[in-house]
């Protein structure tokens, strides 16, 4: 991840706590204006799996987020790294994703 996509995580953490997979697809697409039902046909998913994936009910892998973020011109850094926390949260790891690219 490049140093603005650091400080965007620091940013965004300072401000809405740690980031999750959930929380970060949300807000790009309120911040994109798109509904559920807009947001999961360019995804090509159903609309009730977004919104389980949105309320983390439903846990993506890191390949599918960084496809998410690709269809949706979303940074991809930032959404595997949220993905990658949420399995370790999920497994009850008290580990911090950092990356490197």
């Amino acid at each position: 991840m490049n140093t603005k996509g650091k400080k965007l995580v620091k940013i965004l953490e300072k401000e809405l706590g740690s980031m999750n997979f959930a929380g970060f697809l949300r807000g790009a697409r309120a911040s994109k204006d798109l509904s559920q039902v807009e947001m999961a046909k360019i995804l090509g998913i159903a609309r009730s799996t977004l919104c389980d994936i949105e309320k983390g009910r439903h846990l993506v892998s890191p390949g599918m987020a960084a496809r998410i973020a690709k269809a949706v011109g979303l940074s991809v850094d930032i959404a595997v790294l949220a993905a990658l926390q949420d399995q370790l949260k999920k497994a009850n790891l008290k580990m911090k994703v950092m990356l490197a690219v």
